[in-house]
């Protein structure tokens, strides 16, 4: 089981990895080792409460599939171990984003003071750059 928070748990069963090579950097290791680590979870067959399964959807993530497949690929480690630690990590972090509640915006209005404030700095600003323009040649 995989925590994801004090009340969420994942079973592990339910993420797929396949071990593939990892890009860039790192010499002959990387051309002979499958060091880095494809994990797939499928939300929409997940043991996840719906409400999440609809936010982590509706969350417009790009390592989210139109299929409903999220995929991270972890290679920033040499051992295959602790990339797979890395993976789970990130979808463990993906879906405890996604349990937050939306706390919505309350509309608040500019203090007085604060739009004076802006409109004195637009005027000392506009000030500077006539300041900055052609001499006029008075004599």
């Amino acid at each position: 089981m995989i925590q994801i928070s004090n009340t969420l748990y994942l079973d592990e069963r339910e993420v797929e990895f396949s071990m593939i090579r990892a890009q860039g950097a790192g010499g002959q290791n990387v051309n002979k080792v499958s060091s880095a680590v494809h994990l797939r979870f499928d939300i929409r067959a997940s043991s996840l409460p719906d409400a999440i399964k609809q936010a982590l959807l509706d969350s417009g993530d790009r390592r989210i599939t139109k299929d409903g497949v999220a995929v991270i690929k972890a290679q920033t480690h040499r051992s295959q171990d602790k990339n797979r630690d890395e993976a789970l990590a990130r979808l463990a972090g993906m879906i405890a984003a996604a349990s937050r509640p939306v706390i919505p915006r309350k509309a608040t209005r500019p203090t007085r003071a604060s739009q004076q404030r802006r409109v004195q700095r637009k005027v000392r600003h506009g000030q500077v750059k006539q300041l900055r323009g052609k001499i006029a040649d008075g004599g």
